[in-house]
């Protein structure tokens, strides 16, 4: 366990703060490490989270009117406006902000009272972008105290932080693959028939803006039986326009060779395993699309968008660095995007994708272990953290 209290027999306590931009990404990616810091590493986590109504979207145990809980023997406080006196006790021996969320005024000024000095990160977004290496781990002095905060980036290299990802996923993730009847039992708790399982299944998380309409007339046309499954609340308009009626749990419709069904939003150990269950992922912003990369199968990410297009180089970044790709998953993923014009050919693109899924099943394996070259987000955190104290 890192040691950074004054007290070597003391636990190391650690506060994130996270506030919710990508309704259900920012928390996915905090709870999750969250929950490997505290059960992984030992160390005493509260959580500070401005949404607590996205949070309980992903992990139904959470309270919405509690301005303090305990979740899995993780302390969570609802962040809104304190920014009142904080002790020395108050403060934690490792404070990390998500995405530039500014840590409340009152509790950097009592960090800066603190001796030692708790250590400070800046957890940054995920790109497979070159800059990113070079920021890493940089230090960016206060200009007012005497504290010293780190950006901290995950990546894809061995020059980054590497990605999240709990020390049991992979066992867990083949165990579930290789047994057909817990698939066929955790599809059927989702409302999926025998005869949906028999297709080709895909899951659709995607933001409101994704050409859903598009990607479904070409299923609806596809040489193969496919079964959509796609969470509640999520691409509404198109779903609803499909099903002909309001897109709720249990809904679903069949035009041509498409079935789309709704499923409830599901807790984050579920949400992996319906990833785990299809052949094919649509996911969306940065903590869906890690989690596709864990579990060995094609995917198509639809990035989180950015004015000017920005994200465009993002997702060509990412296309350009990933090895577990056809020229026909690239071609969907930059049309998905409105990176590029398949001129109305999509009927196309997925047929050309649907020829090369078992190729790019393979090549997710190897992807899989060259991300595992580069180490765990969170101990790779932690050994820093060490190098500092």
């Amino acid at each position: 366990m890192l040691e950074v209290s004054n007290n070597k027999d003391a636990q190391t306590t650690l506060a994130l703060f996270c506030k919710v931009v990508d309704n259900y990404g920012d928390i996915g990616i905090c709870w999750r490490l969250a929950r490997q810091l505290a059960h992984e590493h030992g160390i005493a986590v509260n959580l500070w989270v401005d949404d607590l109504i996205s949070f309980k979207r992903i992990c139904p145990e959470v309270h919405t009117d509690q301005a303090e809980q305990d979740v899995a023997g993780i302390k969570v406080t609802h962040w809104r406006d304190q920014n009142g006196v904080f002790t020395l006790n108050d403060i934690a021996n490792i404070v990390i902000e998500f995405f530039g969320c500014d840590v409340p005024p009152a509790y950097i000024a009592t960090m800066a009272q603190c001796t030692p000095r708790p250590l400070w990160f800046n957890l940054e977004g995920l790109s497979a972008e070159e800059w990113v290496e070079g920021c890493h781990r940089l230090p960016s002095p206060h200009p007012q105290y005497s504290l010293i905060k780190y950006f901290f980036f995950p990546g894809f290299t061995d020059k980054t932080g590497g990605l999240i990802k709990e020390a049991q996923l992979s066992e867990q993730r083949q165990q579930f693959q290789s047994n057909s009847q817990a698939i066929v039992q955790f599809l059927s708790r989702l409302g999926v028939t025998a005869a949906e399982q028999e297709t080709l299944k895909v899951s659709l998380f995607c933001y409101p803006h994704a050409p859903v309409n598009d990607l479904f007339e070409a299923w609806k046309n596809s040489p193969v039986a496919i079964t959509c499954l796609v969470p509640e609340g999520v691409a509404s308009d198109a779903i609803t326009h499909f099903l002909g009626q309001t897109a709720v749990a249990g809904s679903h419709a069949t035009q041509g060779a498409l079935t789309v069904r709704v499923l409830p939003f599901i807790p984050q150990s579920d949400y992996d395993r319906l990833l785990w269950a299809c052949d094919l992922n649509f996911v969306r912003g940065e903590d869906s699309f890690v989690r596709a990369q864990w579990a060995n199968k094609p995917f198509v990410w639809h990035i989180y968008p950015q004015d000017e297009n920005l994200h465009h180089v993002k997702l060509k970044a990412f296309l350009n660095r990933y090895t577990a790709k056809t020229d026909a998953l690239d071609n969907l993923s930059l049309a998905w995007n409105t990176a590029s014009d398949p001129q109305g050919n999509w009927a196309d693109v997925w047929q050309t994708l649907l020829t090369e899924l078992p190729q790019i099943t393979l090549l997710s394996t190897e992807w899989e272990q060259e991300m595992l070259k580069n180490g765990n987000f969170s101990t790779n955190l932690l050994q820093f953290a060490t190098t500092l104290a």
